[in-house]
């Protein structure tokens, strides 16, 4: 009787516990992930999931190499969200997603490399990432490289490609739009005629 007692005062203890827990967090699909990138909100999104996903995150990166993880694993580590702070380590996990082609982790390596966060500044390999990001429509990354170009950094080369991903990018922000706007007119100050006429008629998104 009494281990009977015990064995029931065990399981409703293992059940409030449960409770207190709540149900297991499903692991993020790469859609909500991208979605999280855009908004640059993936890092509170683990937070507030109280870092009960670290396990599967950890295993998405070493075991399967995706790079929508392996960006999220290395945010993650180059600011300390849920694990030791590394930020060699958590660069290296972005450049290798980089080198997958996922945009976010272009635009952010290309960001840092601009500003000088974390790494060393270099406006160089800056627009190289840009460029990349940009290519594969992350608006972000247009708006960046737009500026460095403006700003004369970088290669009168890359004016046509950069005004045609401005002059086909689509928002619905408003303060987004005039900046694309912006953009677009300085850089016209500093192409000929027929190089934005040529930039305007392409067909091609992206």
């Amino acid at each position: 009787m009494e281990l009977r007692i015990l064995f029931i005062s065990i399981m409703l203890a293992s059940s409030a516990t449960k409770a207190d827990i709540g149900p297991a967090l499903p692991v993020y699909e790469n859609s909500q992930l991208f979605r999280l990138f855009e908004t640059n909100s993936h890092l509170k999104k683990v937070k507030a999931d109280e870092c009960q996903l670290l396990q599967d995150i950890e295993a998405r990166v070493i075991r399967i190499e995706s790079p929508s993880y392996q960006f999220l694993y290395g945010d993650m580590l180059a600011w300390g969200v849920c694990v030791e702070r590394d930020a060699a380590q958590g660069v290296y996990y972005m450049q290798l997603a980089a080198q997958q082609g996922l945009p976010a982790a272009l635009e952010q390596l290309g960001r840092y490399y601009s500003r000088g966060t974390l790494v060393q500044q270099d406006t160089e390999r800056a627009i190289f990432y840009l460029r990349e990001a940009a290519s594969l429509g992350n608006t972000r990354a247009k708006l960046q490289l737009a500026e460095l170009l403006v700003a004369d950094y970088g290669s009168p080369l890359d004016y046509e490609d950069a005004y045609r991903w401005l002059y086909q990018t689509i928002t619905t922000d408003s303060s987004t739009h005039q900046k694309v706007t912006m953009l677009r007119k300085s850089l016209e100050n500093k192409m000929p005629r027929n190089v934005i006429a040529r930039a305007k008629r392409h067909d091609t998104f992206w």
